[in-house]
């Protein structure tokens, strides 16, 4: 039986999702009240979110499918100047027409998860840059700073770490804490929300903002943090070696997406089932007491699932039947990622074909993964690079089919 009464909490709780709270009980009762509201906060520094970013989108996903409000706070005016949290050394400031082009991806990011709209559990979608821009340094200073003591803030992790490594720690940075806190403030005055969750990195953060509150305006806020998800093998969840999994479709492919989460470690699955998908938790636990090979049917209904929320079900059919086809020589071979190549007649080298599928990332290691035998095109091993390497293309495709490896494969379509 659940410790919690609120649906919110509750699914939280049974899912894996919490790792600290404030005053328990009380956010037990503001939870399950009408509509409440519950704000994570996103720099925008880059056009789009990761899987890495996955956490924060589902808490909010659940609250709303829990009758409460998500707000997406959208660090237009932060980004600025950055967030210093667990970073050991200053982030570049982007320019403002970066950071809007970057806003602009990322709602697209949410739009798979999250309804947006009027009413009164639709998501919001603020930037602070809209009470941060215009704020009076002096006046912030003499309405805000006053609640914030040096002594406290120095002892918060990343300040202390950075002291005690004599790296340097801007001024700047050192009043992102403030303007954290602010956004919770303005966020509790402007829409009622007296909830902001994030990673257990911002715990320090997320308290500040809630004392902030009850010294300013005597109101009752909250904070809830969720664990920070590293792989079974000690990895930083949402990277590969070819870098970040992307959540915008111009960025990671259906086809990828779909292959990251196959591509699932054994330890890992029964957890990303319960965090990432919206499968009920009993057909999770039938699939976590899958042993042996059919291990992979857990790994291949995660797959589905988390593709089917982010690209929808028709994209994450279409991927599987590709990694059928990629894998074991069934399905349709149109749902692999494709790209085009300059035509040359009906020739091209292995090493533009490498470059050109994005397999690797320059003619180098596209040389060393030949020699390595690591690499096939339509599937025959490649032991050497030539100018006119290859003079067949896949009848049913006109294309090339290019692999490195096992499981990273692609077509190339001469243009």
């Amino acid at each position: 039986m659940s410790k919690y009464k609120s649906q919110f909490l509750h699914t939280l709780d049974a899912r894996g999702y919490i790792r600290q709270v404030t005053h328990e009980d009380a956010l037990d009762g503001y939870c399950a009240g009408r509509a409440p509201a519950a704000y994570i906060g996103f720099d925008a520094t880059a056009d789009s979110l990761h899987v890495g970013h996955l956490m924060g989108i589902m808490m909010l996903r659940r609250l709303q499918q829990a009758g409460g409000k998500p707000i997406i706070l959208i660090g237009g005016g932060t980004t600025r100047v950055g967030d210093p949290t667990d970073k050991e050394k200053s982030r570049p400031i982007l320019t403002e027409a970066e950071i809007a082009s970057n806003i602009e991806g990322i709602r697209k990011a949410f739009e798979p998860f999250i309804s947006f709209g009027p009413g009164p559990t639709d998501a919001l979608m603020v930037n602070n840059a809209d009470w941060l821009d215009d704020l009076g340094y002096i006046e912030f200073l003499r309405d805000i700073g006053k609640y914030f003591t040096i002594n406290t803030m120095v002892k918060q992790d990343t300040v202390a770490r950075r002291l005690a490594n004599e790296q340097p720690y801007t001024f700047l940075e050192f009043n992102y804490v403030l303007l954290q806190s602010y956004d919770f403030l303005e966020l509790f005055r402007r829409h009622g929300c007296a909830l902001q969750m994030g990673g257990s990195d911002q715990w320090g953060n997320i308290v500040a903002g809630a004392d902030l509150i009850h010294k300013a305006d005597g109101g009752e806020a909250f904070g809830l943090t969720c664990p920070l998800i590293t792989t079974a093998s000690g990895g930083k969840m949402g990277k590969t070696a070819d870098g970040a999994v992307w959540l915008n479709a111009d960025k990671c492919s259906a086809y990828e997406y779909w292959q990251f989460w196959r591509n699932t470690e054994d330890d890992d699955v029964a957890r990303f089932l319960r965090l990432f998908t919206d499968l009920p938790l009993a057909e999770i636990a039938r699939l976590e007491a899958l042993e042996g090979s059919e291990i992979n049917d857990a790994k291949i209904a995660l797959a589905d699932a988390a593709t089917t929320l982010l690209h929808g079900a028709g994209a994450a059919r279409e991927a599987k039947e590709g990694a059928a086809a990629a894998f074991r020589g069934g399905g349709s071979l149109d749902n692999l990622p494709t790209y085009e190549i300059a035509a040359e007649g009906e020739a091209s080298s292995t090493v533009a074909l490498l470059r050109a599928a994005e397999l690797v990332g320059s003619n180098g290691e596209a040389r060393r993964k030949i020699g390595e035998g690591a690499v096939r095109v339509n599937d025959r091993v490649v032991s050497q690079d030539s100018q006119h390497a290859h003079t067949e293309t896949l009848p049913e495709v006109g294309a090339f089919k290019v692999q490195v490896g096992k499981k990273r494969i692609a077509l190339v379509r001469p243009a």
